[in-house]
């Protein structure tokens, strides 16, 4: 386990010096991404307490010391944070057994959000030494009922005699005793009992390891992982629970690519765009965001602050099934989408030709191409070849998008003569980087990582970050930002 970071207080006044507290009470200071209090002991050593809120006063049992520092539990609260509610979920805690699915049940949705804002404001600065001329409002939506994606554990726990689903305890590799969860919709919060009895009455109840969950706007698809092949008796349950609970069954024998509809036919599984009036079929192991709510949110801030013109050319990196690609399409000359997987790509294709023949006369999409290539191979030759684009929409993975921007500073850095620099490729005389790119990102560090080699090698300004609240109740962090060449 790797040393647990520190974050800087960011919803409650200046902590009090704590010298002349009890024996044995810490004073809160801030709190940690894994919604940890951070308290320093009379000699400063810093201590790590589950449960804990800035600026509580706490008394804590410490289960593991380092040098630097330790991780305790919370035993007592002795002053409680302003910032404290009631969770709305009745796993969610410190006891044995508490879900691990979320860890900030325990504090208040806008502190979340405060705590979220300031990550995001502190990784750009201590990681990448850039900081955003402009701080954009948070993006935030329903704080529950929004998880439209999960991976659900399945465990047929014989010493129990039941059947368990759902995410696993705190950590923890069993299966937590979930009846309910809040972060998922109604109706599928409703259905978790039901699938116990299901998979209960399965003849393959100890062969099916997982449930995931895909929620489009009007379609609920499960797909069922099953080590062994379905006994006929086993198909007719599923049938019996799709036709009584609206779900739509698919089988998954072995890889993501052998996953396919129990039965053909049927609505299929999409989610709309309203503000730019596209529809993405997508398959439920497909990636797509998991809340739709703040998903519509994101791609319309994200195409507002790339500010595409109808002359321009524009290149989505990672695009994925075009959640970003085909929106840019109702704007631009021309796009460009260019991913990892030919599966995905493939994917895109399909989407891009659906809303094509939607489309009215009058508002066909851009011409669009979709590529497959492998971005973290990036090379300044490569990105050359792809030709000029005046603006970037780039939406990687967790791991960023460092060899894109290494290879744009690599290009610059030889076009200024920097010392070390190597040669432009061949045809980058002609090539122009782009006026503006609007980056999404789902880790604050790898895009604070990026934006340090996009501010000081690759010639462009940080002009605007914001966060975006995608996992209420959770450390997850996504955000934006906006680069602007100098």
């Amino acid at each position: 386990m790797s040393e647990p970071k520190e974050l800087s207080p960011s919803f409650e006044p200046a902590a009090q010096d704590g010298a002349d507290l009890p024996e044995g009470w810490l004073q809160v200071q801030s709190m940690d991404l894994d919604a940890q209090g951070v308290a320093r002991k009379p000699d400063g050593k810093v201590v790590f307490i589950d449960g804990a809120l800035p600026f509580e006063l706490v008394t804590a049992n410490t289960h593991r010391k380092k040098n630097n520092w330790e991780q305790a539990s919370l035993v007592a609260i002795h002053r409680e944070s302003s910032q404290r509610v009631r969770p709305g979920c009745p796993h969610f805690g410190l006891h044995a057994g508490a879900c691990g699915g979320c860890k900030m049940q325990h504090l208040h949705i806008g502190a979340q959000v405060a705590v979220k804002q300031r990550v995001l404001e502190d990784n750009l600065w201590h990681l990448g030494k850039v900081k955003a001329e402009t701080m954009l409002r948070p993006i935030e939506g329903p704080a529950w009922s929004y998880r439209y994606r999960a991976r659900l554990s399945v465990r047929h726990v014989i010493k129990k005699g039941t059947v368990l689903v759902g995410f696993h305890e705190r950590k923890s590799r069993y299966v937590a005793d979930m009846q309910t969860c809040k972060i998922l919709p109604p109706h599928v919060d409703a259905m978790l009992m039901p699938l116990r009895a299901l998979i209960a009455g399965l003849d393959a109840r100890d062969t099916c390891p997982q449930i995931e969950l895909a929620c489009g706007d009007s379609v609920t698809a499960l797909v069922l992982r099953h080590l062994e092949p379905l006994s006929a008796g086993d198909i007719a349950r599923l049938r019996a629970f799709a036709a009584e609970h609206g779900v739509q069954w698919w089988l998954q024998p072995k890889g993501p690519d052998t996953v396919k509809l129990l039965d053909e036919g049927g609505e299929q599984l999409s989610y709309a765009l309203p503000d730019f009036g596209i529809t993405m079929p997508f398959k439920p192991t497909d990636f797509t965001q998991v809340n739709p709510h703040i998903n519509r949110v994101l791609v319309s801030r994200a195409l507002r602050l790339l500010d595409v013109q109808p002359h321009e050319r524009v290149i989505d990196w990672f695009c994925g099934l075009g959640n970003f690609t085909l929106p840019l399409a109702t704007q631009a000359r021309a796009v460009l989408g260019i991913e990892g997987s030919e599966a995905l790509v493939a994917r895109s294709r399909e989407n891009y030709a659906l809303n094509q023949a939607l489309a009215q006369k009058n508002k066909a999409l851009a011409a669009t191409d979709f590529v497959a290539r492998n971005l973290f191979e990036m090379t300044p030759e490569m990105l050359v070849a792809d030709g000029a684009a005046d603006k970037w929409l780039v939406d990687p993975p967790r791991e960023g998008a460092f060899a894109l921007a290494k290879a744009l500073a690599d290009i610059e850095q030889a076009r200024i003569g920097a010392e070390g620099a190597g040669p432009l490729p061949a045809g980058a005389e002609g090539w122009t980087p782009p006026k503006r790119i609007v980056y999404v990102s789902c880790n604050p560090a790898t895009l604070a990582r990026d934006a340090g080699l996009l501010v000081h090698l690759a010639g462009y300004q940080c002009t605007a970050a914001g966060m975006v609240n995608m996992f209420p109740h959770t450390a997850h962090v996504e955000s934006m930002a906006v680069f602007d060449r100098v």
